[in-house]
């Protein structure tokens, strides 16, 4: 019966990508950027639905269960804190630029070669973010109906893929806003009838194990740390959060969605620390990943079960095509037309990034057999791009005396490093790479900067 639940909510959202991209979407304008008409409630949806997807209800899922709710402090706390920074600094600055990308804006305060080698580092992020929204939308289809995990996984991508292609950023937004209503809803049900069958919230903290009851959950401080930079620099400067501002109708429309993204993301993530705590209880010999899924389908009642496994399939299901169309967007506008130099036809550029999403899709499926888990690909991601990205992303609005030489130079020292810690040195001592390529990055950033000549053409500067 909850198989019907999932079934009925992904053709749905087919429905509505066919929708949007046969009424809504006639250019690569309304593709990428929905025509600039978000309003503010479903700018905030599509926000949360975003930054609440694989990462949270299957890498967080796993964490929070091996760690307990002290821990997913650090670990969830990244969302808010950053949306906040958001709201107070950056909203209105990255909804006034013109460009549409992040390379494109740091085009403008660094020059082309820093476009260039952004958009290659974005890429290498966005495709592995894909790669594990793949893989968690996999299990949880493996969990509702019984399929091997790596047939979820390539049905799960092609209608990622497929709804991606359809309706651009439009599609992706409206379904965001049905997905963020649903599981807002299943979730605050479930929390109650939960809580009711362990004898309350103190029940439920009781019963779980000693280390769940410490602030850090078994971890030192440095990793709870190297848990909470790599999401907390992702959003701070994510192209996803840079489109939606783009999407919006006006700069007050955008920040008021990063405030709504502040209230909504702690009452999400304290929702799924509760949900996933209860089923660490219920449940303790699952794969720590599938929690949110396994409570889903055999914990709560079946209509309820039913909606919040649905709704937790489609969340799946809309991060990976919002990480796809940014993707998308910076191999098209930033590599082809920018470091490439290709001339698209404006009647051609729609096809093309319908094409490069397919290819892109294509790319991280290949990925994902390189990673062992959502975690670790989580954070090899967020790591990436938090390391090499965000620090030359804030300096390109906030730091004017930033030069050109001191931002290649930050990107790469930053892109190689976590590199070079993830992969070639296999994390030592457990640190995510974060907690040593960020900050190599910005001293990078700082020293360089100081030590070489102002860019005279700040063109962003100076407008902002």
């Amino acid at each position: 019966m909850q198989a019907f639940f999932v079934i009925a909510y992904i053709v749905l959202m087919v429905v509505i990508g066919l929708y949007f991209s046969r009424r809504k979407v006639h250019d690569d304008t309304d593709f990428i950027v929905a025509g600039r008409s978000l309003s503010t409630l479903v700018l905030t949806a599509t926000l949360l639905a975003t930054f609440v997807g694989s990462g949270s209800i299957v890498g967080g899922a796993s964490f929070v269960f091996q760690h307990g709710p002290g821990a997913a402090i650090f670990f969830f706390a990244g969302t808010p804190i950053a949306a906040l920074v958001v709201y107070f600094l950056l909203a209105r600055k990255m909804r006034r630029s013109r460009a549409t990308t992040i390379p494109g804006l740091i085009e403008e305060r660094f020059g082309p070669t820093a476009r260039s080698i952004a958009s290659l580092i974005i890429l290498l992020a966005y495709v592995g973010i894909v790669s594990y929204q793949f893989t968690g939308a996999g299990q949880a289809l493996n969990l509702a109906f019984g399929l091997p995990v790596w047939q979820g996984v390539v049905i799960a991508a092609l209608v990622m893929i497929g709804l991606a292609t359809m309706g651009g950023l439009v599609s992706v937004a409206y379904t965001d806003y049905l997905s963020a209503v649903i599981i807002f809803g299943s979730m605050l049900i479930a929390a109650p009838l939960v809580l009711t069958r362990l004898g309350g919230l103190d029940g439920m903290m009781d019963a779980l194990p000693a280390t769940h009851h410490t602030l850090l959950g078994g971890l030192s401080p440095w990793q709870a740390l190297g848990y909470f930079l790599p999401l907390f620099l992702l959003i701070l400067g994510d192209q996803n959060l840079f489109q939606r501002f783009a999407a919006a109708r006006d700069p007050a429309t955008a920040k008021k969605a990063a405030m709504g993204l502040v209230i909504a993301s702690i009452v999400c993530t304290g929702l799924i620390t509760l949900l996933v705590c209860a089923t660490r209880v219920m449940y303790p010999d699952i794969t720590p990943s599938t929690a949110m899924m396994t409570l889903a389908r055999e914990g709560l009642p079946t209509v309820v079960g039913g909606l919040l496994l649905a709704s937790l399939v489609a969340l799946l299901l809309t991060t990976g095509n919002s990480y796809l169309l940014s993707a998308s967007a910076s191999l098209t506008q930033d590599i082809l037309g920018g470091l490439l130099k290709m001339q698209i036809a404006p009647g051609k550029a729609l096809m093309v990034n319908r094409l490069t999403v397919v290819g892109l899709g294509i790319l991280a499926w290949v990925l994902g057999a390189f990673f062992p888990s959502v975690l670790a690909m989580q954070m090899y991601s967020y790591g990436m791009y938090g390391a090499a990205i965000t620090p030359v992303f804030l300096a390109a609005l906030l730091w004017p005396r930033a030069t050109p030489a001191g931002a290649l130079a930050a990107m790469i020292v930053g892109g190689v490093m976590t590199l070079v810690w993830e992969i070639a040195l296999g994390k030592p001592m457990g640190w995510n790479s974060v907690l040593v390529a960020m900050p190599l990055a910005a001293v990078t950033l700082i020293g360089v900067s100081l030590a070489s000549r102002p860019r005279l053409a700040s063109t962003a500067a100076s407008s902002q």
